[in-house]
């Protein structure tokens, strides 16, 4: 039995078992697809190349070195004009072969691969090698057809066999791991280059090479790289863990020890478990579909946990290893769906498309019940991956439905007037000025083919295998002689169990014998998702016109609270230190109903007070709504810790923008006749925000926006702060104040010195796209937290609050003047924890500010200062990570 075709006779089994969608319908979004990808692509080549990579929001090309460092990230950057070589095979696909033509001839005459800079080995390889590589296949399958490219003479194989020999000092070490980094000119030669002296890399990172390199090989006929590829890839089967069959996130190039142990299907491992299968399907090698089927087995025995898909620790996979999931995992029931195991994958992905319809996108990482943890979203391909691949294998039209989704979102939330820009958060819908290569890479091809019909795809896509970044290499290499010259370090016989492997193909119309079995499996999780988010509706006293009072809309000083409070069995004492401290006697309550109302109310206020101190206010957004954005420019902004609050305002502030005289704001403003009405812009520094919002205010403007005075500095490479208060009563500012870094202002600078007239409208989270009003949604944007332990009192206990009244300029608006600083008192226990008392910040010259910075979801409650910290460290490694494996 031919063992490369076998996987693939799953996509030529579509079933299709009901059409919701008429072809006329599939054909608008096919038609649609193809005009954003023209706005993508025609913005990057009007206003970005021969850059890597185009700046959205400024209309720029980003150059390495000439903008501001992001880390990690710009390691994907080697000034060869990545975009267009990542994009090479989607305009053949989607049928613009003039446009490819074009493209290959600037790639030959343009891109310089000698450059003296240092990149990723990883991404160079799936972006640069793999793009060079499909641009190849294509231009071959359209110069056989013989219309096209009869000019071509292999450039591009020279091309990718020369960045493949740059790539393979990489690749000299004792244990034949890849260093992750080298200089394109030099190569490894150590702290002189920048390269050479480290000791970590990703799984993924030195496991997704067979592809490309083998591929190379097999064109080229020489075995140099494939050989490099297979000997990196028995190396790390080597060191799996033996007992759960798992590897680890990060291992030492030169040991192969473990540096983090803890594993899963995302950042860090996700592609090198895609790539063991693929090889299987692309070299015929049953070797890679062996390994592939043990690692398998036991992803399915430790980290699913339908649909949830959790890290765990390799040595003891029983105990998970973190309580949130990354975007990056979002392939893998696409990859479930080439295994042939359709209903996991089915369950997954409907966990994914719900969590995407809460967040329009899915956030960068979230919590097990389906919350916010990291809120960027750079625009990813693996969901619309994902949808692909099940629609493919169920022809169900339900996917359809989904994949109008992603393309409704995209256009209403990330496109603006010169391309696509990446949500800088999710939950105000505030963009990021990046629009990564993958984005036409991958999620363009992926929508194209699930709205396509054969005849509008210019070849079989049966006759290729997609590597990670949605680069296109034909199966026909499995046929290319393997000549390599190192010996596969074979699996033992000990090893393998013969039952563990799936030799034969899925037929999908055994899988669902009755239509309705998709459905059957997406329902339950479709539950568990809104089950999670929003809360519940608040319970309603029986004769009370409201419902109960909600901690979150507590004020001390509400004559009406109070009253409610009592009718709870909850009254309020004032200590003669200032705080406020909350007593329950549930036998004091109107009715039983009121006295379990009152032990809600408690458990909030104890929740709120626990999450208040470890969370900061979340950002907020400043969204260009005139004429030519119409609200397609969305900025990152930070709050203020006085003011309007944003998050209470379901309109938000609109107006148009002056710069207000002195720029400073630290005076009373010479040109009120202008600011009167308007949103004032200030610069930062010179005095306290604080001082700038009342001056604002007293000449009449309606909001004020800070920007930063620090060239260069932006929300992509520094984290958002707070302006906190000037120590004393803020209660007389009632207009809202935002911070913008010196970047995002100067968009609205260059604005308003474009336009002259500016409208901006300040709000807690973007509103829909040339509309103006979205439709609220319910409040489950942000992260959860672990509720403090509580359990409901009898009659005879009784529950004790104290709120900290001492230092209003650093509490949160919502909460008036209460603190979150917590006293829980149980009678019968006769002890109490101290609370903690927050102290206001000292004067400084400058303006007072607070970081916000990456948090778990861990409760401080219950945890040391010292394990908050590792926790946070560990998050933000994580992070780290996610953007060094893209994909």
């Amino acid at each position: 039995m031919p063992p490369v075709l076998c996987l693939l006779m799953l996509f030529g089994a579509l079933w299709s078992y009901g059409e919701a969608m008429s072809r006329e319908e599939k054909q608008k979004f096919r038609n649609q697809v193809v005009e954003m990808f023209d706005h993508a692509y025609q913005n990057y080549m009007d206003h970005a190349y021969p850059a890597d990579e185009l700046m959205p929001l400024t209309c720029r090309g980003r150059v390495r070195g000439l903008e501001p460092s992001r880390g990690d990230v710009d390691d994907a950057l080697g000034k060869f004009s990545l975009t267009l070589i990542d994009t090479l095979d989607t305009l053949v696909l989607l049928n613009k072969t003039t446009e490819f033509e074009a493209a290959v001839r600037r790639v030959l005459s343009d891109v310089r691969l000698d450059n003296d800079i240092v990149v990723s080995v990883f991404e160079t390889n799936i972006r640069v090698l793999g793009g060079l590589l499909g641009g190849h296949s294509m231009a071959m399958m359209l110069k056989d057809g013989g219309q096209h490219m009869q000019w071509y003479q292999d450039e591009l194989l020279h091309m990718a066999k020369d960045l493949g020999l740059r790539l393979l000092p990489a690749f000299n070490t004792s244990s034949g791991l890849p260093y992750p980094r080298i200089n394109l000119k030099h190569g490894v030669r150590g702290p002189e280059t920048r390269t050479g002296t480290e000791t970590d890399t990703c799984t993924a990172c030195a496991g997704t090479i067979i592809l490309e390199f083998a591929a190379l090989s097999r064109f080229t006929g020489d075995p140099v790289f494939e050989d490099h590829a297979r000997r990196a890839l028995d190396f790390l089967w080597e060191k799996r863990q033996r007992n759960s069959n798992l590897v680890g996130t990060t291992i030492n190039i030169h040991s192969g020890e473990w540096v983090r142990r803890d594993s899963g299907v995302g950042a860090g491992i996700d592609s090198y478990y895609e790539y063991l299968l693929k090889a299987y399907i692309l070299l015929g090698d049953d070797l890679f579909l062996q390994r592939f089927n043990i690692h398998y087995a036991s992803i399915m025995k430790y980290i699913s946990q339908p649909p949830l898909l959790l890290d765990v620790h390799i040595h003891k996979p029983l105990l998970p290893a973190r309580t949130w999931m990354d975007s990056l995992l979002a392939f893998f029931p696409g990859l479930q769906v080439l295994k042939g195991d359709i209903r996991p994958a089915i369950e997954t992905h409907e966990m994914l498309y719900q969590v995407t319809k809460k967040h329009n996108f899915l956030p960068e990482a979230f919590t097990t019940d389906f919350r916010v943890h990291w809120a960027q979203h750079p625009l990813r391909p693996e969901f619309a991956e994902s949808t692909y691949f099940l629609y493919k294998a169920t022809g169900d039209p339900y996917y359809l439905e989904a994949g109008r989704t992603i393309l409704d979102n995209l256009n209403r939330f990330a496109r603006v007037p010169c391309g696509f820009a990446a949500m800088k958060d999710v939950r105000t819908g505030s963009h990021e000025d990046r629009m990564d290569s993958f984005f036409l890479a991958e999620m363009f091809k992926y929508l194209f083919l699930l709205f396509a019909e054969a005849e509008d795809i210019p070849f079989d896509v049966e006759d290729y295998v997609f590597t990670t970044e949605a680069h296109l290499l034909p199966l026909s290499l499995s046929t290319a002689p393997n000549t390599s010259s190192i010996p596969s370090n074979k699996t033992s016989d000990e090893e393998l169990d013969d039952s563990n492997f799936d030799w034969t193909c899925p037929n999908t119309r055994l899988l669902f014998p009755d239509p309705a079995f998709p459905r059957s499996l997406r329902e339950p999780i479709r539950s568990a998702v809104d089950k999670s988010c929003p809360r519940p509706a608040p319970y309603r006293e029986p004769g009370m016109s409201r419902p109960p009072l909600r901690a979150q809309d507590f004020m001390a000083n509400n004559p009406e609270h109070l009253e409610l409070l009592r009718r709870m069995g909850v009254s309020l004492i004032h200590l003669k230190d200032g705080r406020v401290q909350l007593v329950q006697h549930a036998t004091q309550a109107v009715s039983a109903v009121a006295a379990e109302d009152g032990v809600r109310f408690m458990q909030e206020m104890m929740e709120l007070s626990s999450q208040q101190q470890k969370e900061q206010l979340p950002p907020r957004a400043i969204q260009i709504v005139s004429h030519p954005f119409f609200g397609r420019v969305v900025l990152t902004a930070g709050p203020a810790q006085f003011g309007t609050d944003l998050s209470k305002s379901t309109t938000g502030v609109r107006g148009f923008v002056t710069v207000a005289e002195p720029y400073s704001g630290c005076s009373e403003i010479t040109n009120a006749e202008y600011v009167q009405g308007h949103i004032a812009l200030l610069q930062r520094g010179q005095c306290m925000f604080a001082e700038k919002a009342r001056n604002i205010q007293r000449a009449g403007a309606i909001g004020g926006i800070v920007i930063d005075d620090n060239e260069g500095s932006s929300s992509d490479t520094a984290p958002l702060f707070q302006m906190a208060g000037d120590g004393r009563s803020t209660d007389d500012i009632t207009l809202p104040l935002l911070f913008l870094f010196h970047k995002e202002g100067n968009i609205l600078l260059e604005a308003l010195k474009e336009y002259r007239e500016v409208e901006v409208l300040l709000s807690d989270k973007a509103r829909d796209r040339g509309v103006g009003v979205q439709e609220e949604e319910e409040d489950c944007q942000t992260e959860a937290t672990t509720p403090t332990s509580f359990e409901p009192v009898s009659q005879s206990q009784m529950n004790t609050e104290e709120l900290d009244q001492s230092a209003p300029e650093e509490v949160s608006p919502a909460q008036e003047e209460v603190s979150p600083a917590v006293e829980v008192i149980k009678e019968e226990e006769e002890k109490a924890v101290d609370p903690q008392a927050e102290t206001a910040q000292p004067k400084e010259e400058r303006d007072s500010e607070k970081m916000e910075e990456p948090r778990g979801d861990t409760d401080s409650s219950s945890q040391s200062v010292d394990e908050l910290l590792a926790d946070w460290r560990e998050d933000l490694e994580a992070f780290k990570q996610m953007e060094k494996d893209e994909l």
